[in-house]
């Protein structure tokens, strides 16, 4: 599974680190990092991944077909 982040639609709410810590983390500036940008998440991370990608409320996140 692989996330794609909209980095215009982000706003740096923060709900997809609540989410799946291990896949998306908020700097001391609010900025938004994804540590498998363009990669294919582990599968232990997937869960998360999803409920942060149906949380978005910008929708920011999409999963990659």
């Amino acid at each position: 599974m692989i996330v794609d982040v909209d980095w215009d639609r982000c706003e740096g709410h923060g709900i997809c680190a609540e989410q799946a810590p291990e896949v998306f983390s908020l700097d001391d500036e609010g900025e938004l990092h994804h540590a498998y940008d363009g990669a294919d998440i582990p599968d232990e991370s997937v869960p998360g991944a999803r409920s942060a990608v149906s949380v978005c409320p910008v929708a920011a996140l999409r999963e990659r077909a």
